[in-house]
């Protein structure tokens, strides 16, 4: 069992940044794959990113890739987003997730993440 709580959310100007941090319960932290997610107001939850628990495969969905940059502190047990660049439709609850045996996969659905965060709001402004 793992429990997520995610922070540093806020309102943005558009072309700024934030960093996101999840940080996790429990002794085995390297041994989940953790994803981010983002869900905007009347939209489904989509993923922007994941990292394997090893730190050595990352993925990003293409609407962030290049501005969006995933990493991760296994001595700390937290996870981190860093969002530049950002744009208005970046605007969205931002959560993370975890999945069990994942220290060198990955995964990208929301369906195969056992473990979520509370999320933390993001709003970009124009």
């Amino acid at each position: 069992q793992v429990q997520l709580v995610e922070s540093g959310g806020g309102l943005v100007q558009a072309g700024g940044s934030l960093r996101l941090s999840c940080a996790a319960s429990g002794r085995t932290f390297i041994s989940y794959a953790m994803g981010w997610f983002r869900q905007a107001p009347g939209k489904e939850r989509e993923f922007v990113g994941a990292i394997s628990g090893s730190g050595g495969n990352i993925y990003y969905a293409d609407s962030v890739k290049g501005r969006f940059t995933i990493s991760r502190d296994n001595a700390k047990n937290t996870v981190y987003l860093q969002m530049n660049s950002l744009k208005p439709e970046d605007t969205a609850v931002y959560y993370c997730a975890a999945r069990e045996k994942g220290l060198i996969r990955l995964w990208v659905s929301t369906s195969e993440y056992n473990y979520w965060g509370q999320g933390t709001q993001v709003t970009v402004s124009s």
